[in-house]
């Protein structure tokens, strides 16, 4: 269980640090003391999920994004993390973003792996 809190705790804290907000800003935003946060972060916590939503909601991502380095399976091989790492990448594109990065990465393997 330890392992989880302190995987989602450390997105809240990536994406706290990515939008350049204190753990006090996010606290009182979120309408929680600053310790809190802290303890949430270091995985500390066994927070709820109407506090992780609020908290989601504070930093404007999308609640998901939050659980993304979790897996059910713990035993991830390389090219797994890597297509997942894409995906992750791509997920808030538009469609017509996407299919202009898949035609790249086609023009890039039909250029370099010619068969």
């Amino acid at each position: 269980m330890s392992d989880i809190l302190k995987l989602v705790g450390a997105k809240i804290r990536d994406y706290r640090k990515e939008k350049g907000i204190s753990q006090e800003e996010l606290g009182e935003r979120a309408g929680f003391h600053f310790s809190y946060i802290g303890g949430v972060e270091r995985g500390e916590r066994n927070l709820s999920l109407t506090n992780i939503a609020k908290i989601a909601d504070c930093l404007d991502v999308d609640l998901y994004k939050l659980f993304s380095y979790v897996s059910i399976n713990k035993e991830v091989s390389e090219k797994e993390k890597s297509i997942r790492e894409v995906l992750t990448n791509l997920i808030d594109k538009e469609p017509k973003e996407i299919n202009m990065i898949n035609n790249i990465i086609e023009e890039i393997f039909d250029t370099f792996y010619e068969k």
